[in-house]
């Protein structure tokens, strides 16, 4: 049975629905590919915008795409103190009842009630992957790192799907307290 996953460290981004982005770049405007991310399909902009909460602006957020049906805003904890909100720990996707910001780009503002959120860490699967670990979608699993910051991390999301591939996803503050970068393994335990 499998037991290590690689890790994806995940820095504050945004996705936008196609409307939000013609508002804050201009009619008909395309977002421009500028790497391909671990998940098939995903790719980092080279776009950028800011976003204005009740307390400061947080500068230059990247896009990534491609567009979604809503526009989600992804943080760390300690991004929230910056912006002045209170976000929600959740799954990618779920936005219902968080915070809200204004999204200021280059060709204009969008303001919206809800969408920023804190993503819970979570581990990408294949639905062979899901098979190999013994685990299902929607699954909590905990995970171990190694070397001199090593810790556990209790209440792991599983995401098992068809089109997805096995990469573990901390953001940024998760990744640096336990000492870890992109590619770095980490094992998972029941």
């Amino acid at each position: 049975m499998k037991e290590l996953v690689n890790v994806g460290v995940s820095n504050k981004h945004i996705h936008l629905s196609q409307e939000h982005l013609e508002i804050l770049f201009g009619k008909g405007h395309k977002l421009t590919p500028m790497k391909d991310l671990s998940q098939p399909g995903q790719f980092a902009c080279e776009e950028k915008v800011d976003v204005q909460g009740p307390k400061g602006t947080i500068k230059g957020i990247r896009i990534l795409g491609p567009v979604r049906n809503e526009t989600q805003i992804e943080v760390a904890l300690g991004d929230t103190f910056a912006l002045g909100v209170k976000a929600p720990i959740r799954n990618s996707g779920d936005i219902a009842g968080s915070a809200g910001a204004k999204i200021i780009g280059p060709k204009g503002e969008v303001e919206i009630s809800e969408g920023i959120i804190v993503a819970a860490r979570h581990i990408h699967m294949s639905l062979q992957d899901g098979e190999d670990f013994g685990v299902k979608d929607k699954d909590l699993v905990s995970v171990v790192t190694e070397g001199e910051r090593s810790l556990q991390f209790n209440n792991v999301l599983v995401r098992v799907g068809a089109d997805y591939a096995l990469d573990m996803h901390l953001d940024m503050e998760e990744a640096n307290a336990a000492g870890l970068k992109n590619g770095d393994q980490v094992k998972i335990v029941k």
